[in-house]
């Protein structure tokens, strides 16, 4: 059985906005109902202070004055305009000695006596039920002037209770359609205000669905909660789209990596494992073939060392090499005079020129904080990929010193150049071309521009290559110079 399916955020949202303005709705109502009531009560108890007061002070409609009907008949009228009040002499002991009131009210409708004997004489207002518990009254008392005895004025609190009656019923029903009203509006508000959320979901949705390059459209002001959730998200999927496409790219690569390594281990492999078959059949009649077959196999396994340290050096690279480096300060104009020996060691018919950076002057000073050992194998590298990959007596020009804030060597051959499509990819590992460059030597498994760019980019530099077919090419190592502040 399925768990039960909670509403919905826009429900949810219309209901605690629903629920909130009916408990607002309901403490105005309470709260103006009872202000009503009490401004009600206060005016009647003000009016009946005033009776109190007169009846006290006015002897001659005391239990001792007229008392002709005539008198009465005016007094009537005007106790129905003042809200049919009841006015009471009590004697001494608390006993009605005279009492009026309107005509309209009976006996039964108007307070016990003993009620009335109850009233405090300070002012004070009371509630009085009366006789026969149809209504309430409202009673003040006053002590008679000039004799014993208490006056007391009390009014039926029917129009006072009717008053706050109406207006609770008015309130409740205004409040009601005005709940419904607004319940209406918010749900259209809501659903407005959530439109940015849905359309998030849609895009997180699609993303879902593997379309990295979606993005969250500007659903909102930037300034605003909605606008900031969608500007973040828009970072977030932009680092995920990058580093699955990095994930993808490096997959790719170490699959690449994978074949080419396996070619290129197998083929020795086949040839020291071929020679050793040759002998154990007895294939090899004399001591030459023995020779001959001895000699393959220790080409094959140098071969075969040298690889297999190159590809544990690029792992080593690849695996935060810059904490291994043993730098110290050194000057590249070393490496560069090393490296014109070489080169005439390697190739006596070569020119071999020192100069400064792109062959402006004399070579300048290029001093550095660098792995010497590293950096030499680095030159090592360029110096040999000049050897191997032009003609014999190809001119090669070396320059070292400092351009545009960095410290520079360059080697430079006059030699066939490349293309671009393989320009791009030389430092790739594995990556040869026969094509634009002629190539010498069995054993270069295509690593050492590889790894002469991680080894630069371990010192926080780099190598470049500038090239074109017929004009040469200059390999160019950059890196910082030392901060000596």
């Amino acid at each position: 059985m399925s768990p039960a399916r909670r509403p919905s955020l826009r429900l949810r949202l219309l209901l605690i906005t629903a629920a909130l303005l009916l408990i607002g709705l309901s403490l105005v109502s309470l709260v103006a109902t009872d202000q009503l009531r009490r401004y009600q009560l206060d005016r009647l108890d003000t009016q009946l202070r005033s009776f109190t007061t007169l009846l006290a002070a006015a002897q001659a409609i005391g239990p001792g004055g007229p008392a002709d009907t005539a008198s009465f008949a005016v007094t009537d009228p005007a106790l129905g305009l003042i809200g049919s009040p009841y006015l009471v002499f009590l004697d001494a002991g608390g006993a009605v000695e005279r009492d009026f009131h309107s005509s309209r009210l009976t006996e039964a409708a108007l307070p016990a006596g003993g009620a009335l004997g109850t009233v405090p004489l300070d002012g004070r207002a009371v509630d009085l039920d009366a006789a026969d518990g149809s209504s309430r009254w409202r009673a003040v008392a006053a002590p008679a002037g000039g004799r014993d005895g208490t006056v007391v004025a009390a009014a039926p609190l029917a129009e006072v209770d009717a008053t706050a009656t109406r207006l609770r019923a008015t309130t409740m029903t205004s409040g009601a359609m005005l709940l419904v009203l607004l319940t209406a509006a918010g749900w259209f508000a809501i659903g407005g205000g959530l439109r940015p959320l849905r359309r998030i979901e849609h895009t997180a949705a699609a993303i879902a669905s593997g379309d990295l390059s979606r993005r969250v459209p500007a659903v909102a002001a930037p300034g605003t909660e909605i606008g900031h959730l969608a500007g973040s998200l828009n970072t977030m999927l932009g680092q995920l789209e990058r580093a699955f496409a990095a994930r993808a790219a490096s997959e790719a690569r170490m699959r690449a990596f994978v074949s080419d390594a396996s070619h290129e281990l197998r083929t020795p492999l086949f040839v020291i494992k071929g020679s050793a078959q040759l002998y154990r059949m007895g294939a090899l009649a004399g001591p030459a073939d023995v020779d001959e077959a001895m000699r393959r196999i220790d080409r094959e396994a140098t071969r075969l060392t040298a690889l297999t340290e190159d590809l544990l050096l690029l792992a080593q690279l690849d695996d935060a090499v810059d904490g291994r480096l043993d730098r110290a300060p050194m000057d590249l104009r070393t490496l560069a005079t090393d490296a014109a020996h070489d080169l005439r060691a390697l190739d006596s018919s070569r020119a071999v020129e020192l100069t400064g950076p792109g062959g402006d002057g004399p070579p300048g000073p290029a001093p550095v904080d660098a792995d010497e050992a590293r950096l030499r194998q680095v030159v090592a590298n360029l110096v040999g990929n000049a050897a191997a990959h032009t003609p014999a007596g190809t001119p090669v020009r070396i320059g070292v010193g400092t351009a545009d804030g960095r410290a520079v060597l360059e080697v430079a051959d006059r030699g066939p150049g490349m293309a671009a499509e393989h320009a791009d990819r030389v430092f790739d590992r594995f990556y040869r071309t026969d094509r634009s460059r002629s190539r010498s030597g069995g054993a270069n498994a295509g690593l050492g521009l590889a790894i002469a760019r991680s080894l630069a980019r371990a010192h926080d530099g780099d190598v470049e290559l500038e090239t074109a077919l017929g004009e040469g090419a200059c390999f160019r190592l950059t890196l910082p110079l030392p901060d000596r502040s």
